[in-house]
């Protein structure tokens, strides 16, 4: 840890005692103010704390990024006290007065996280082995886990330890496990801090878990795709190109207890002349395990690799963007795709793997329609063609028809219909006549094979056929959430 057990007690008593929590902070300031300093702005905030208390001391220093006098940051510290804060790189000398050594923040309802501070907060590239806060992929991964109770689980590759931190909420027993030794002490301070107890263990992905399972497992892995050059190990997985998300849905069969799920962070290469979706659905080929992978984002590769030059705050250099441009140009990477992995070991045979995008907006938090997906394959796989035809179903709530036309000398010509959800993952997409039917009768009243023999009916085709044909088509409209078994 970056502190004694002492010492964090002491921390905590201080955070306590100034009310240096996110409510605290909120009601302190206003929401004005509050959120405007979400936005980095910070001048409302610096208006509210001239007085420097406790409280204010402590928005000015770790939040507002502001260096204060030694005499106001040892009464907010204390019992605390400023040579423990020191040597703990909680703090640090500048100027005539002390500035914050790392980050350390009020997080969620009543938490506090501790990681390195942000290239925005010091000028120069980032230490190798920087330990990143609460970024945009953390509040990915954080919304799209699955947050049912289990008894295990694991996150690989923990950095500060929010995963974990949000883990603790809703299972018995969290592991975390890292590379760097330097993570893996924020992560004991952030822990110790909340007054949560991890099993912390160093090493690379999966290594330091071997031959265990658990019943939850998540990554935040280091996911950037490049020739294999590892310069920071919170980017850099050391594996050439995207090998990393292949190799984490090898290990997942072996890291799963029956009925276990797995969600991680990937990206993944577009090459050209290849379906990306194919290549990336081959990562679970032989696993045995139900896949789900939704590409969220899509980058060229000059967009990426500024994006990852920048984020660790590295001077521009035209031959290391030239150097990994040419390695895109190699191996033929058109794009990069980033999206979420969700696995689940079902213990079927014919395990169920989609690979499809997902760039709309969607209504959060994601992991609970992660976890009605995993529902609904269940439910499938129960019925069979049988089983659906004598089930009623009824269209989803607020379900949309969307119609293009073109006007000519008959009036207006339909050219295309979108069947849309407003809710949820908000799908949408192109459907024909026939589905438009079933969709419009899908009103909960009849089973669906007196529905089909009605449609049969009216377009002069046999039922049998018709049912054949509808099977698949009935279950993508369940699955998609389109329409819905009626239970009662």
């Amino acid at each position: 840890m970056l502190l004694s057990p002492a010492g964090i007690d002491r921390l905590r008593t201080a955070l306590t005692s100034a009310g240096f929590t996110a409510t605290g902070v909120a009601d302190r300031l206003g929401p004005q103010a509050t959120a405007a300093m979400g936005r980095n702005d910070y001048r409302a905030a610096l208006r509210a704390t001239e007085d420097r208390d406790p409280l204010g001391t402590l928005i000015r220093l770790f939040i507002c990024e502001q260096t204060e006098p030694a005499g106001p940051v040892a009464a907010a510290l204390a019992p605390l006290t400023v040579a423990e804060a020191l040597d703990a790189g909680l703090v640090e000398p500048h100027g005539d007065g002390l500035r914050a050594g790392i980050d350390l923040e009020p997080y969620g309802d009543d938490w506090w996280m501790l990681a390195d501070l942000p290239a925005s907060a010091r000028p120069g590239p980032l230490p190798a082995e920087h330990v990143l806060g609460v970024g945009g992929a953390t509040q990915t991964l954080l919304g799209a886990t699955v947050r049912r109770p289990v008894e295990t689980a694991l996150d690989l590759g923990t950095g500060s330890g929010v995963q974990a931190l949000h883990l603790s909420t809703h299972a018995r027993r969290v592991t975390a496990t890292d590379v760097s030794a330097r993570a893996l002490r924020f992560a004991a301070t952030t822990a110790a801090l909340n007054g949560q107890e991890w099993e912390l263990l160093r090493g690379d992905l999966v290594a330091p878990v071997a031959g265990r399972r658990f019943d939850l497992v998540v990554s935040n892995p280091p996911f950037v795709v490049g020739p294999g050059t590892t310069t920071h190990v919170y980017r850099d997985s050391g594996r050439v190109g995207d090998a990393v998300g292949a190799e984490l849905a090898a290990a997942a069969p072996g890291l799963l207890t029956d009925g276990g799920t797995m969600q991680y962070l990937a990206n993944w290469v577009h090459v050209t002349g290849e379906d990306w979706g194919e290549r990336v659905a081959g990562w679970f080929a032989g696993t045995g395990l139900d896949a789900w992978v939704v590409q969220r984002e899509v980058a060229d590769p000059m967009a990426y690799v500024n994006l990852w030059l920048t984020d660790v705050g590295e001077t521009p250099d035209p031959h290391r963007m030239a150097a990994w441009l040419d390695w895109f140009d190699a191996h033929k990477v058109e794009a990069v795709g980033f999206g979420i992995v969700s696995l689940r070991n079902g213990g079927h045979d014919d395990p169920v793997v989609r690979v499809e995008d997902l760039r709309q907006r969607v209504e959060a938090p994601m992991g609970d329609h992660v976890a009605a997906w995993f529902d609904r394959q269940d439910w499938l796989r129960a019925q069979g063609t049988e089983g659906l035809l004598a089930h009623r179903f009824r269209a989803a709530e607020g379900l949309q028809l969307r119609q293009e036309a073109t006007m000519g000398d008959e009036g207006w010509a339909v050219d295309r219909q979108v069947l849309a959800a407003p809710h949820g993952l908000r799908w949408s997409e192109e459907i024909d006549p026939l589905v438009l039917a079933l969709v419009g009768g899908a009103n909960g009243r009849l089973p669906l094979r007196d529905q089909l023999a009605l449609l049969a009916a009216a377009h002069d085709v046999a039922p049998d056929e018709l049912a054949e044909a509808a099977g698949p088509i009935v279950a993508h409209l369940v699955e998609r959430g389109f329409v819905e078994p009626v239970t009662a």
